[in-house]
Order: C-alpha cells, then structure tokens, then sequence
C-alpha cells in the first residue's frame, strides 16, 4: 500500500509518501517527502493552480493507494482562509484522481505518533524517525509534518 500524507499550506504544502507491504505488515518507509512551494509574488489564485499542477504530478509519479490530510483546525490568522482554501484544492484534486482520503486534526496525529495530543513538534518528528527508521529528521517541517499524517493513516487503518 502506498500512503500519500499532505500538510496543507498556501506558501508551502508538506508532502510525503510510504510504502507498506500489507502482507508481510511491515513498518512503512519513506519513498519521498518534499514541499511544493508556491511563488508569493503571485495572486492567490494562481498559487491554487500551481498546488493543483505540483499535486497531479505527485500523484502520477507515485500512484498513492490513500491520501491523509491534515484537517485544518481554525485560530486566528491572516492567513487562515488561503490555507484553507489550499486545502480545498489538495481534497478537490485527489477526488478528481479518485484517491480515498482521510483526514486528521492535529491533535490526533499527535496523539498517534508521539503519544500525546499535546506533544509538540519536536516529539512529533522523533516519532517520524524512529517509526521510518531514519538518521535524522526530514526537512522542511512541512515535509516531517506530511510523513507524520501519513503514519497516522497507517496506524488508524
């Protein structure tokens, strides 16, 4: 199975993708993980379509088995609305890709991954690289942060 986990930005979308033999019920690993990055001199619009572009050829390259996103939670922002609306285009693209997603607040990935829904980021990417085996944690944190939603899918399956 491969898992595709998604952390939902308009500058930045966090992404990483793990394989997992369903059969042998192995740890997953990490295929790859990386940003798509958005130009800020652009309007908002355009910045959608290029996450959208960025996003179908992630999709065609990795042919993910399931998507996890991380659902936005509110609090006061400038820039909540262009997230979640970036959001928005990473669940509309992976319909029209027909990708089963889930979705998980980040509390529960955190309760997931490090054992506590209050842990903060740096016990949350701990738990990335001893579950994925690594010798250091994968950078940006938007890229830890996808790895760690797409682990929680695999631990909520």
């Amino acid at each position: 199975m491969r898992i595709l986990g998604l952390d939902p930005g308009l500058a930045r979308v966090g992404y990483g993708v793990l394989e997992v033999d369903e059969q042998r019920r192995n740890q997953p690993e990490m295929v790859d993980c990386g940003i798509i990055s958005t130009d800020a001199g652009r309007g908002e619009g355009e910045r959608m379509v290029e996450i959208a572009r960025d996003l179908r050829q992630l999709l065609r390259l990795h042919r993910p088995d399931l998507a996890a996103v991380e659902k936005f939670f509110f609090y006061r922002s400038s820039n909540t609305i262009a997230v979640v609306q970036a959001r928005g285009v990473l669940i509309m693209t992976l319909a029209r890709f027909q990708i089963p997603t889930v979705e998980y607040p980040p509390m529960q990935i955190k309760l997931a991954l490090a054992g506590s829904g209050h842990a903060d980021k740096g016990e949350v990417q701990d738990a990335v690289m001893r579950e994925l085996r690594l010798n250091e944690r994968p950078k940006p944190d938007d890229a830890a942060d996808a790895l760690a939603v797409g682990l929680t899918a695999w631990f909520q399956r």
